[in-house]
């Protein structure tokens, strides 16, 4: 005879609240990718913003490259003002000079891969707040490594298949090839096996992580409650954002200096024509660019909000939704 029970256990399908919890848990770190990178464009719009940086690499590189290769090989200056730039020495690279002048860009200072790796730790739940600091000053203190040997291993390359063909331009295919592997994608895989050795390191299995998760005693939220005054900013921060961009937008001189900077960075073309729209465009954009950076900050220190447990060992803001 058939079995008409119904069966009384619970079900076992998701309500819709907890898929979004569970979408909003697993979907923050994709997220917040995307904004340090919009975040990464912004602060590279004017050139050589980072440039202390820039120059100490470009010194630890002149530097180790006349003390691995020789005197000689490498010799320091100026581009745009700021030193820089590296011209590497060979008898068989081509040019009258038997130079290859290289510099080093805010783009490749390696702060965009410090950015990435820093943001993959600092995202990662149940790892203390203290942990993820520590890490993410010796992972980015390994990238800024890792980019000096990037920087140092130009020369051999340079000089070997000059060695094989000398005097031709054609030489120089292996460095910039070597420079768009490492740029596009070497980096990015490097950074994510750094992470995933990294999260083995702190005890990476979900067992490990949810025994830690409750240890944190700061963290840095969303805003959870929103008062009148909060949004009289926010408005007042998209104001100065607009009103950068409709400035920068309206002038004709800084937008033909932007298509020219874009043609540039197309054609990888690095000459006077490219230098002056850089500083051109760099100058149109000062002050448009100083207000948002203002605004962004009054916005980030608006949203978001420092949060400390207190001696019950609860968040504030989640006994605050629970009343």
């Amino acid at each position: 005879m058939a079995n008409n029970q119904t069966s009384t256990s619970p079900a076992e399908d998701l309500s819709w609240g907890e898929v979004f919890q569970l979408g909003k848990k697993y979907l923050k770190i994709p997220l917040a990718l995307l904004c340090v990178e919009l975040f990464y464009w912004f602060i590279t719009q004017p050139s050589d913003t980072l440039v202390p940086i820039q120059i100490s690499e470009a010194w630890i590189w002149h530097e180790l490259t006349n003390l691995i290769y020789g005197e000689g090989t490498a010799t320091l200056t100026t581009h745009n003002g700021w030193m820089t730039q590296v011209n590497l020495y060979n008898p068989n690279f081509p040019g009258t000079l038997d130079t290859v002048a290289l510099y080093v860009s805010d783009e490749c200072a390696g702060i965009h891969e410090m950015i990435f790796i820093s943001t993959l730790i600092m995202m990662t739940e149940g790892v203390p707040q203290k942990l993820k600091i520590r890490s993410v000053m010796v992972m980015c203190t390994i990238v800024y490594i890792l980019n000096i040997i990037r920087l140092v291993a130009f020369y051999p390359i340079a000089a070997s298949d000059c060695h094989i063909d000398p005097n031709n331009p054609v030489c120089l295919t292996g460095i910039w090839n070597f420079h768009e592997t490492v740029y596009e994608w070497g980096f990015l895989l490097l950074l994510v096996m750094m992470w995933l050795v990294w999260f083995r390191f702190v005890g990476g299995s979900s067992k490990i992580l949810n025994s830690k998760k409750n240890k944190e005693n700061w963290r840095v939220n969303v805003r959870s409650i929103w008062e009148t005054k909060h949004f009289i900013v926010i408005g007042f921060v998209i104001m100065m954002i607009c009103y950068g961009i409709f400035s920068v937008t309206t002038n004709q001189t800084a937008m033909d200096a932007k298509e020219t900077l874009d043609f540039c960075s197309f054609s990888k073309l690095s000459t006077s024509s490219c230098i002056e729209a850089q500083n051109t465009w760099d100058n149109a954009i000062d002050t448009s660019w100083s207000l948002s950076a203002i605004g962004l900050l009054i916005g980030a220190v608006t949203v978001f909000k420092f949060e400390k447990k207190n001696t019950d060992g609860k968040w504030p803001s989640e006994i605050i939704e629970e009343e």
